[in-house]
């Protein structure tokens, strides 16, 4: 049994075999496409023409079972190129030109026990063109060499979405095609036309190349989603964030989920045989939401609402949440709400502060379980995590200490000094029965106090 290794290179995730090494074509000078063709902006395939000398071994047809085991690791793999040809009544083997530089780069005792000599080695001329190289390797022989390069992109079903620096606009059409032609299923290419500024939170974006079709289908975590790219907020980016909350949850548990999107996280908690309270205020997002919940089959474990994040916890997450604190054993389940919204979440976390009145609350059963938040937000500057519960304490309007704060993890970098995290606390009786104002005149009435105390026993 082999181990598998992931390589990052620029634009793609190679995999790799540790024990049958490929050897990268872009580190041989000979395989890379013409010098020609950098700086391209209008696509000519023609262009990418080329011949290269490579190593060859000719073995007879009755040697090929036993000979292939000892130069698999040397094959040249290239796109469109089998490494082994028939030629008349023997096989042509191709060999990377890395490793092989002459017969003696070769396991020559054992192919020379197998009848192999250096007669059957040569280096003969090999013809290639555009259709032999991966978009990376398209794209990195063709973009400036001193600005960076295409890094990344998502794959949504079809649609290949970028977000493109502005050195690279001008490339932008032969990078969509390029992406077209070479990744498999892709029929539209689409960049990021601008921030994400609307009132829905979705993307704004610019077709560069392929099928003006948005209606995506697609699988995270082995879940099937369906939307409209170009109208609702997906990021693919995020299919391990979902996966974490996912896994938190047991059957039986409760999950409110304030802004819900097409369901990354609803969907699949109701298909777990959670009690969900999903919410978002795009129409859109509340469309497809509805769709994938009849999809998964999980109608039942879900009740949608299309509202405003802070109306949908002002009243239907209040009034659920009441009925269930009051009248069931909240220690036997798990109560969970998530606000992945990072840009304006926080901005919401004020509305949980006397969200009851104290005497709605005074026959609670003595082991109540209050609920974990998951708010998420970015934060940018040096020392994020700090920041990110700043950010978070001062929009709750209390601190968090060691008996709420279950967590401040790390998502993803999303730019240069900005992250994503999300930050877990528990809801406390406290923080539901007082207002936030009263709050921070209680820490700023003691403080005076304090300082009052300070100078007595100063004087």
């Amino acid at each position: 049994m082999f181990m598998v290794a992931k390589l990052k290179v620029p634009g793609l995730t190679i995999i790799t075999n540790r024990l049958r090494h490929y050897f990268r074509n872009m580190d041989a000078k000979e395989l890379q496409p013409p010098a020609s063709v950098r700086g391209m902006q209008e696509l000519q395939k023609d262009q990418f023409q080329k011949t290269v000398k490579v190593p060859r071994l000719r073995v007879p047809e009755s040697q090929v079972q036993r000979v292939m085991p000892l130069v698999k690791k040397f094959l040249l793999k290239m796109e469109h190129l089998h490494p082994v040809r028939a030629v008349d009544k023997s096989r042509e083997i191709l060999l990377h030109p890395t490793p092989i530089k002459d017969w003696e780069s070769l396991p020559t005792q054992d192919l020379q026990k197998q009848g192999i000599t250096a007669e059957n080695f040569c280096f003969a001329e090999l013809e290639l063109g555009y259709e032999n190289w991966s978009a990376n390797e398209i794209l990195k022989s063709v973009l400036p060499t001193e600005e960076e390069g295409l890094t990344s992109y998502s794959r949504i079903g079809h649609i290949a979405h970028l977000n493109l620096r502005e050195h690279l606009l001008p490339y932008k059409e032969l990078i969509g095609q390029v992406l077209c032609d070479k990744l498999p299923n892709c029929r539209t290419v689409v960049n990021k036309a601008s921030s994400i500024d609307n009132t829905y939170r979705n993307f704004q974006l610019e077709l560069i190349c392929g099928d003006p079709e948005y209606q995506v289908e697609t699988k995270e975590n082995g879940v099937p989603f369906e939307f409209d790219f170009s109208k609702v907020y997906w990021n693919p980016r995020l299919s391990t964030e979902h996966e974490r909350i996912v896994k938190m949850l047991n059957s039986g548990d409760v999950l409110y989920d304030v802004f819900a999107g097409v369901g990354p996280f609803s969907v699949p908690a109701a298909k777990k045989r959670c009690h969900v309270l999903a919410n978002d205020l795009n129409p859109e997002s509340f469309h497809w939401l509805q769709h994938n919940s009849k999809r998964n089959k999980c109608l039942s474990n879900i009740k949608m609402f299309n509202k405003d994040g802070r109306q949908f916890i002002l009243k239907e997450l209040r009034e659920d949440l009441l009925k269930r604190l009051l009248t069931t054993d909240t220690s036997s389940y798990g109560i969970h709400i998530t606000m992945n919204l990072p840009a304006i979440a926080v901005e919401f976390l004020d509305a949980f502060r006397s969200l009851y009145k104290a005497e709605e609350m005074t026959e609670l059963p003595a082991n109540v379980t209050f609920p974990t938040v998951h708010v998420y937000s970015f934060a940018k500057g040096e020392n994020t995590k700090g920041l990110v519960q700043k950010l978070v304490e001062s929009n709750l309007g209390a601190s968090l200490d060691q008996n709420l704060l279950s967590g401040i993890n790390f998502v993803r970098n999303v730019a240069p000094n900005k992250d994503m995290y999300r930050v877990s606390f528990k809801l406390s009786l406290k923080l539901l029965t007082t207002p936030k104002e009263a709050e921070i005149s209680r820490k700023r009435c003691a403080e005076e106090e304090r300082m009052v105390t300070t100078k007595v026993k100063c004087a």
